[in-house]
């Protein structure tokens, strides 16, 4: 039982696999709640198990990308029983919980930010992450626009992707806002905006690595994971603080509340949205970063907050991608995707807004390596993309600042774009 797969016990596992092996032979695979639970647990996390036991692409997000592409490729190839494709399919458009992950993920994870750390990184790193993240826009675009992939296509669904902030906080959410806006589906949109995800942080993960060794060979550039001179790491005891407060006992009510709070949050959005036009997950983004600054919620629940974040962060994403995969990616779409000029275009736009980084950065009395590894972790696969790029870089005490960029800097990016394309489309 302690042995996992995912956050499934082995045996566990295998009884589950034989259940639903039994339901398909018996013909009685059907789309009810505990059912596709069932089957999105075990199709996603099994998914996600292979990709962290593959070499060298364990480090890179690999869990994430055969949880979306192998299910997506099954279905495609017609290798997924017809019960389950169409049980999955059905489950994942009617009941829209899709919806649901985007809320709690995103108001959880602002929310569960301390509000120090989130003042002090702002003061320190927004100004080199602005800037590197408009100077990356422009020469991604540029490339992308020299090389044929025009510069409305490359602006949009290559270079915002990369600074989106990953999957969970960013590719969906930007898939979902697109889709509203173009009339299109969300299937399709995501199935573009998720290979520059993928390869934007293993552009990422690469540079900083390569930082780390600029760094041995240039100690006057690097302050070993300190933003700026004399800092003596004055965020670790704030990061040791969130963890302590979060790690503790936390009542059951208390996470029952931040996870309604959550969901009344992207209720307003969708108001919001009726109301005035602005797509709901932006608005819901406003809201949720705004009640964080203004400490309109109460720090016991902020802290119910972080725990359904890390519940639906650890628990939904796999499963949640198995059901995209099925349902709305098509596999040819996804692989159509890749191909020479996007990856050009994507590792110019991550070089980019590091370099940038670094410049403005050392301009403002900041190490010039930090800095570029904070906005490399700009365009990182969300939490996990910020773990790799940190720990190739080995300066795992940026953490801080590097939700900032992923969290804060992905929401921004998502706000404005989208804002950007209700305007002209």
């Amino acid at each position: 039982m302690d042995t996992r797969i995912g956050i499934i016990p082995v045996p566990i596992y295998v009884m589950l696999f034989a259940l639903i092996v039994g339901f398909v032979y018996t013909g009685d695979i059907k789309g009810e709640i505990s059912m596709m639970i069932a089957v999105l647990v075990i199709g996603g996390f099994t998914c996600a198990e292979i990709g962290k036991r593959m070499p060298v692409l364990r480090n890179i997000g690999a869990a994430a990308i055969f949880a979306t592409f192998i299910p997506s490729a099954l279905a495609y190839y017609k290798l997924l029983p017809p019960q389950i494709e169409k049980s999955v399919v059905e489950f994942t458009k009617y009941t829209n919980f899709l919806y649901l992950f985007i809320a709690c993920i995103i108001v959880g994870s602002i929310l569960g930010m301390d509000r120090h750390v989130l003042v002090k990184g702002f003061l320190k790193i927004f100004v080199p992450l602005a800037v590197g993240s408009v100077v990356a826009a422009l020469v991604g675009t540029g490339v992308g626009t020299l090389l044929g992939l025009g510069a409305h296509h490359t602006f949009f669904f290559v270079v915002i992707p990369i600074m989106a902030g990953g999957i969970g906080e960013g590719a969906i959410p930007l898939s979902v806002g697109y889709s509203e806006i173009l009339n299109q589906p969300p299937g399709d949109l995501f199935a573009q905006i998720l290979p520059p995800v993928m390869l934007g942080s293993l552009t990422a993960i690469l540079l900083a690595g390569f930082l780390n060794f600029v760094g041995k060979r240039y100690p006057h550039l690097t302050g070993e994971g300190r933003l700026q001179p004399d800092e003596h790491d004055e965020m670790d005891p704030a990061r040791e603080e969130v963890e302590d407060e979060t790690g503790g006992f936390m009542d059951v009510s208390t996470i029952a509340a931040a996870g309604l709070a959550a969901i009344t949050l992207y209720l307003m959005g969708v108001m919001c949205h009726r109301s005035f036009g602005l797509p709901a997950p932006v608005a819901m983004l406003f809201l949720a970063v705004l009640a964080k600054l203004t400490s309109a919620v109460s720090p016991h629940l902020q802290q119910g907050g972080f725990v359904v974040y890390k519940f639906f962060s650890t628990a939904v994403t796999y499963p949640l991608l198995f059901a995209i995969g099925v349902s709305l990616t098509p596999w040819d779409k996804l692989v159509a995707a890749f191909n020479i000029p996007n990856m050009i275009t994507i590792f110019f736009t991550v070089a980019t807004l590091m370099a940038t980084g670094a410049f403005v950065g050392r301009l403002l009395n900041m190490y010039p390596i930090e800095a570029a590894i904070v906005n490399a972790c700009h365009s990182g696969q969300g939490g996990t993309g910020d773990v790799a790029i940190l720990t190739a870089a080995n300066r795992m005490q940026l953490m801080p600042f590097a939700q900032i960029a992923t969290r804060i800097g992905g929401a921004i990016t998502v706000t404005l774009v989208l804002v950007l394309l209700g305007r002209i489309a």
